[in-house]
């Protein structure tokens, strides 16, 4: 038997909202499930198992029909969902009325639920969401719904306010592969038995690093083997870029769009600038926030003053009083101490023409 295990896909959500390209990433996140569902295709994967949170939010019955048009495409695979803390069944919204023209099982919101699928010999077991929260140790009350059966536990949660759970107790269920959700990044808790599969793509700056899918294989002797396969469009990415003084603003652009290529242009970055610059430079990365895909800019640079124009050009006046004070090795006691005070005061003056 073959089976992918997904989760936390969040159909509907707009990634960076207010930024020129969250509804593009909207696009991409189902672009990314289909892709998924085109592989089910390829490999002839006999299960599709989805461990919550294929919405960003309880779904329309608009985008209920979207996704029953993308199931019905599958040749061979069957598909069983259980709905997440973000897209709870519960009796007021279009889960609970919704008929799946397509091969899908989804496990009703609120209860426990086994489904047994006889062609393959397999039992999952599933809990479904009816609202956002459980503090109640549900999974680990869920035990294998079929003796003699390839049995597999659905789940989704991992805190204290979604079904918070010891990977211990769990992993001494006798249930051959436990395929979680909740949690966006990929987590591999028991060898062959037990794992988040983590979102498909990066949903926001906080979740950099690659996502994906798990793709696992049962041989005839009831081993389990998965494997982790990357598949995000784009990436979250953090970088420092360090400056000096000798730069201007145009090479600070172009050390930036270096540092951007070398990671990858399609990524969405998160940069922190360092250093020391010239005074002078007044920084303006406009025309990459026009070419690439930059969330933030964080200026973390210090301005530099040549001390010795400095001194020359205020002799008579209080920088330079300053200069020549702090520049005294008995002035104060500890020379990071006088280097501070000496950069903090200029700054102060040269901001009010001092």
């Amino acid at each position: 038997m073959k089976f992918i295990h997904i989760s936390d896909v969040h159909l509907g959500r707009r990634p960076d909202k207010g930024r020129i390209w969250s509804d593009q990433r909207s696009e991409e996140i189902f672009e990314s499930f289909k892709n998924v569902l085109t592989v089910c295709d390829e490999l002839e994967v006999d299960l599709l198992l989805i461990a919550g949170d294929l919405f960003d939010a309880p779904p329309t019955d608009k985008e209920l029909r979207r996704i029953d048009v993308e199931f019905k495409k599958l040749k061979k695979t069957k598909v069983v969902i259980i709905a997440g803390s973000a897209d709870y069944i519960s009796k007021d919204n279009d889960w609970s009325r919704f008929d799946f023209a397509s091969n899908v099982i989804i496990f009703p919101g609120g209860r426990a639920a086994n489904a047994y699928i006889e062609s393959l010999n397999v039992c999952i077991t599933g809990y479904s969401y009816a609202k956002p929260e459980y503090s109640e140790r549900i999974l680990e009350k869920l035990n294998p719904g079929h003796e003699g059966a390839y049995n597999i536990l659905l789940g989704h949660g991992g805190d204290a306010k979604h079904m918070p759970f010891s990977t211990e107790r769990l992993a001494r269920k006798d249930f051959n592969y436990i395929a979680l959700g909740y949690i966006h990044k990929v987590k591999h808790i028991l060898k062959n038995k037990m794992a988040f599969s983590g979102s498909l793509e990066p949903l926001d700056y906080t979740e950099t690093g690659k996502h994906g899918y798990i793709y696992g294989e049962v041989d005839e002797e009831g081993r389990t083997g998965i494997t982790w396969v990357p598949c995000n469009r784009r990436s979250y990415v953090n970088t420092i870029v360090k400056l000096d003084n000798e730069m201007d603003n145009q090479d600070i652009i172009d050390t930036v769009e270096k540092k951007i290529k070398s990671l990858g242009r399609d990524n969405i970055y998160r940069i922190l600038l360092k250093g020391k610059i010239d005074s002078s430079v007044d920084i303006d990365l406009g025309i990459l926030k026009a070419k690439y895909y930059i969330n933030q800019i964080i200026d973390k640079t210090e301005e530099y003053y040549d001390l010795n124009i400095l001194m020359l050009e205020n002799q008579s006046n209080i920088v330079g009083r300053l200069i020549s004070t702090l520049s005294d090795e008995n002035a104060l006691e500890k020379e990071d101490i006088r280097k501070k005070a000496l950069r903090y005061g200029i700054d102060a003056l040269v901001e009010i023409g001092g």
